[in-house]
């Protein structure tokens, strides 16, 4: 019966992987894989574990407490997604994003590269990769009427948005799962993983900055008089970014979980915005008629509206499809099985090079398979403790690792459906990119980890 889990495991996975190929959202077959997953278990009775972090061994519980139990791990992260979510379409109500225009002062190709990159690197942490990347490629449209040089500007965008959401608890769904499933802090995630992010877009950006295709100055379109759509979209973009900042230091204080603390920012940004557009506060209608318009006109109401459910229904569905293995034991299983094959590795995948190496295999498959998966089973497969340096390298690696493909990242996808890039386009002329900032980094991770840091 676990040859049929794993079989089923696989197709679904595969059907994820090839979702542009089978012009099927991701979505489907991942809810798909999750319930016959667990179909499968309730009906032919197999018995589901709990893995006992003090003895590092295997317990046996009820199939209804033990799927209880990761839906409600899972529920925190899509809860967290949510709120952020909500903060960043409120932002955008009020045009907030416009206020990053107001940065760019030059038509400097080379220069221009530099400060959207850096722009992508430092919004990606706070703001997420994803969005990060939407909100740059929109204004670059705006200042750049040439779309061949828009392609340079977009790849190198994707790098820096990744390295960005590496280092960050906010910046990347993989980081945030890692952080809140406990296995990263964020100070120390910080410490360990700035730095190699840095090295991570600072190279191909430097690199690119000296090709031809960067020389010279744009032409000016006279996009520079566009006009804010509201005059409040500066004070919600900093008041969005600030609260969303604000979320691991409430986590840090109370040791509350961090959708906590998320789901206080939100109402403090809806309360603003709410007073802002002179609206009253009703996020949902109650009595129509009044409370309709009202409603209707509400940012909080219009922000919701906007949000991306299909990324929610996809996690979802994944990580109950991991949590699945996880409950039969599978993946405690494999980690027990590469440490006996493999020395120095295993359970406890201690910093040696050979563990090295297969974090450095996990962050290069993140650029043929989604890292959410990839990350989700690496939480199951390896018992260590919390802040250990193997969690900082997984984080590094998934995040970035991604940027070596256009479909290895969400930031890569959106890009890809935004500016139509080829896949073989991004292939030719970023990839080699993306694998150098992604080897630079992980370089300087090695070294640091081993000669500063001590650890």
């Amino acid at each position: 019966m676990e040859t049929i889990i794993v079989i089923v495991f696989v197709l679904g996975y595969l059907a994820i992987t090839l979702e542009h190929n089978l012009k099927i959202d991701k979505l489907i077959p991942a809810l798909g894989m999750m319930s016959i997953l667990w179909a499968i278990i309730a009906l032919t009775g197999l018995p589901v574990f709990e893995v006992n972090m003090d003895l590092k061994e295997l317990e046996q519980g009820s199939m209804e407490g033990i799927l209880l139990h990761h839906l409600g791990k899972t529920a925190e992260i899509l809860v967290f997604l949510l709120g952020a979510m909500t903060i960043v379409e409120i932002i955008d109500y009020f045009d907030g994003f416009a206020t990053i225009k107001s940065f760019i002062k030059t038509k400097k190709k080379s220069k221009l590269l530099w400060i959207v990159s850096s722009l992508a690197f430092v919004l990606s942490a706070i703001i997420d990769n994803l969005t990060a990347t939407i909100v740059l490629i929109t204004i670059l449209q705006k200042l750049i009427k040439e779309r061949d040089l828009r392609l340079w500007f977009a790849g190198l965008i994707i790098i820096a948005a990744n390295a960005g959401g590496a280092w960050s608890p906010i910046g990347d769904v993989t980081t945030t799962m890692l952080w809140i499933a406990n296995k990263v802090t964020a100070s120390v995630l910080v410490e360990h993983v700035l730095i190699p992010s840095i090295f991570c877009f600072v190279v191909p950006t430097f690199i690119a900055s000296r090709m031809s295709v960067f020389k010279g100055s744009i032409e000016d379109d006279g996009s520079d008089n566009d006009m804010p759509k509201s005059k409040y979209g500066g004070i919600m973009f900093y008041l969005g970014l600030g609260a969303i900042i604000f979320v691991p230091i409430f986590k840090s204080v109370t040791h509350l979980p961090p959708y906590v603390g998320m789901m206080l920012s939100l109402a403090f940004v809806a309360a603003f915005a709410e007073i802002y557009s002179s609206s009253k506060f009703n996020i949902t209608t109650i009595d129509g008629g009044e409370g309709e318009a009202a409603g209707h006109h509400s940012p909080v109401h219009s922000s919701l509206s906007k949000i991306e459910l299909p990324s929610i229904l996809f996690f979802l569905g994944i990580l109950l499809a991991v949590a699945a293995l996880e409950s039969l034991g599978m993946l405690f299983h494999f980690a027990e099985g590469l440490n006996a094959s493999v020395p120095g590795l295993g359970t406890e995948l201690h910093s040696t090079a050979v563990s090295d190496l297969v974090v450095l295999i996990l962050g290069v498959g993140s650029a043929v398979i989604d890292n959410v998966p990839l990350v989700a089973a690496s939480i199951g497969m390896f018992q260590i403790g919390l802040d250990e340096p193997a969690w900082h390298f997984i984080a590094y690696s998934a995040g970035t690792g991604g940027s070596m493909l256009i479909i290895g990242s969400a930031a890569g996808v959106v890009a890809m459906g935004m500016e139509k890039i080829d896949f073989f386009w991004y292939f030719k002329k970023i990839s080699w990119l993306a694998m150098i900032g992604f080897l630079s980094g992980a370089v300087v991770f090695v070294l640091m980890r081993n000669f500063i840091l001590n650890v």
